[in-house]
């Protein structure tokens, strides 16, 4: 029997260390079977995936990636965690939303939610839900004492944070034993409608009569919801919570009651890895700032609250929207969020049903019940991959925030179109990639269902609006099957597009594929003759299909023999336009002469090309 050493055993002690150059070398043979020539860190970089604020990830990290020192958990700068013991004692707080503007209805579903894992409730109050009113029929029955309570008001956010006082006073709560929030957010406001809030007040109130509640809430949702990116949510917060501490402290609140009246509200996107480097990035920089502005070590954590992107919800085949919102959760646990809101998978088409709020809450209580996610502490600290895009996130936030101070502040920056213009110009620049499909959106601009039935919900009342806008990955794409919605319910059918694939089903299959899948995203049904093999069959199965435009698909090899003839065929036999289905190298103007009038592959701009074929057909 071998007796291994009890000290210095390596179960890669027979293998030689593999060097970063060995690696390349690998990449580089796999580009150059691709049609990619590259050596050394050209192969690493043609393998990089770029980020929106000029960031970009890397195939392969090592040790020499490492990140600044992120300290322990519960320690500044708080990379790490803001607790000791992060998530592992209890898990994180399962916040529920709740828009609903029916008291009755909203305190039957805060219920039921609240009896089956949800510990905490975020209530929308005013005109956008709950009347201020009906705040006390809302939370009958709720436990106030073991249940935080978090408002969200906008304009009305002293009235609604008097109003919970008053209920907690009535019910004999000392409101200060839970961690709640009263939810005014004056900047927030001032994003969302053009119209600055109030709330100055209320913090004074809570940190002298009620320790422990906070007052104030630094939403970054307005900013994220209006197309900023990722580094431009998280220096919008920053300069969000430096201001309402430049306020507080004018009032005669010291440094650390100030900051114990912040809480933070940031997004969770499909895309953990940045989500986590956010959450992670965000405690680091505001720990910067209180540090700064001589807050002591432990009033320096920032409490967060992650929610569910709602700019990532579809309206389409929402169920998609189950996969994206439990990847943004796991994101957020992981990243050390101290409360998570997952959005019902139907918000996006009005008030969420009762499975849908049962799906959200329980996304997390899988994560947290079955998967264990929160017993580990920090478990994405140590990946050279996280501890870098961290790093870099942090410095880009840090740079925008630092633009946003130099032209005076958050209000400033508001008020003079400098915000809304910065982010506008970031989602213009997505949206390029949304219609290039280069972000594919699945269930809308991939795999899109036609014939999927469409979920019905009540509607919900209108959010506030005056401010920034609103933006949704979906949105250009839901533009276009909202013209084929109405253009088949008023003439019983759907716009149509002839697919002549020809040849055998290994040459056409590939392209008719991807043509199908890219006018199915526009509302237009492919309609395919599988028998189409030569310019007589194809042009006899687009006059028995229907259709008004044609697109051809096949391989290279077929194309230059049959695509001239079939084109022209096609022609003849009525095709107002005709497509073909791929790139048209050193062919383009022989194709073009023969009648095709535009060429369809990856890359292209899909919305652009979809409402052409809609304008086309005359689809209103």
């Amino acid at each position: 029997m071998t007796v291994l050493p009890e000290e210095g055993f390596s179960l890669a002690a027979e293998f030689p260390d593999a060097t970063r150059e060995q690696w390349q070398r690998l990449v580089e043979g796999v580009l150059r079977k691709a049609g990619t020539e590259a050596t050394g860190t050209a192969a690493e970089d043609a393998l990089s995936t770029t980020l929106q604020d000029g960031l970009s990830t890397r195939p392969l990290y090592t040790a020499d990636d490492a990140a600044p020192d992120p300290g322990l958990p519960g320690f500044p700068p708080f990379v790490r965690g803001g607790r000791p013991e992060g998530t592992a004692v209890a898990g994180w707080d399962v916040r529920q939303l709740h828009a609903e503007p029916d008291p009755r209805r909203a305190n039957e579903a805060v219920l039921a939610d609240l009896e089956n894992g949800v510990t905490s409730l975020w209530l929308t109050v005013g005109p956008a839900g709950l009347p201020v009113d009906g705040l006390a029929t809302a939370l009958d029955g709720v436990y106030l004492d073991l249940a935080p309570v978090v408002l969200d008001a906008g304009a009305d956010a002293e009235a609604a944070g008097e109003a919970l006082l008053r209920v907690y006073e009535e019910r004999g709560v000392r409101p200060g034993t839970v961690p709640g929030n009263l939810g005014a957010d004056p900047l927030g406001t001032l994003a969302r409608t053009g119209t600055a809030g109030s709330g100055t007040a209320l913090a004074v109130r809570c940190a002298r009569e009620f320790p422990g509640l906070r007052a104030l809430v630094v939403d970054a949702l307005p900013y994220h919801e209006a197309g900023a990116s990722t580094a431009q949510e998280l220096g919008c917060a920053l300069a969000t919570g430096v201001a309402y501490l430049r306020e507080l402290t004018a009032v005669g609140l010291d440094v650390d009651e100030a900051c114990g009246q912040l809480e933070f509200r940031l997004s969770a996107t499909a895309d953990q890895f940045l989500t986590i480097a956010a959450l992670r990035a965000a405690r680091r920089l505001w720990s910067r700032v209180a540090e700064v502005c001589g807050a002591s070590p432990a009033a320096r954590a920032q409490r967060q609250h992650a929610v569910t992107s709602p700019v990532m919800m579809t309206r389409r085949d929402p169920w998609v929207n189950m996969l994206r919102t439990t990847v943004a959760c796991l994101g957020a646990g992981v990243g050390g969020a101290d409360a998570v809101t997952v959005l019902p998978f139907d918000s996006a088409l009005g008030l969420p049903d009762a499975f849908a709020r049962r799906i959200a809450r329980n996304t997390s209580s899988i994560l947290l019940e079955e998967s264990h996610l929160a017993r580990v502490v920090d478990p994405a600290g140590g990946s050279w991959y996280v501890e870098r895009l961290t790093d870099d996130l942090a410095h880009a936030a840090w740079a925008w925030f630092q633009e946003i101070e130099r032209a005076g502040g958050q209000e400033a920056a508001l008020r003079s179109g400098m915000v809304g213009e910065r982010l506008a110009a970031t989602w213009a620049d997505r949206s390029r990639r949304l219609a290039t499909r280069r972000e594919p959106v699945t269930g809308v601009s991939e795999f899109p269902h036609l014939e999927e039935r469409p979920v019905e919900r009540r509607p919900a009342p209108a959010p506030p609006s005056g401010g920034l806008p609103r933006v949704r990955r979906d949105e250009a794409f839901e533009a276009l099957r909202a013209r084929s919605d109405a253009h088949a319910a008023a003439t019983g059918a759907r716009p149509r597009v002839f697919l002549a694939a020809l040849g055998p089903a290994a040459a056409h299959t590939a392209r008719a594929g991807f043509a199908a899948n890219l006018f199915r995203a526009g509302g237009v049904e492919p309609v395919h003759d599988p028998v189409t093999v030569d310019a007589d069959t194809a042009a006899d199965a687009f006059r028995r299909s229907g259709a008004a435009v044609a697109c051809l698909c096949s391989s290279d090899a077929l194309y230059a023999e049959q695509a001239e003839d079939v084109v022209r065929a096609l022609k003849s036999a009525g095709a107002t336009r005709v497509f073909l289905a791929g790139r048209p190298g050193d062919r383009r103007d022989a194709w073009q002469r023969a009648g095709v009038d535009a060429f369809v592959s990856a890359g292209g701009d899909a919305v652009a090309l979809l409402s052409s074929v809609l304008d086309h057909l005359g689809v209103a």
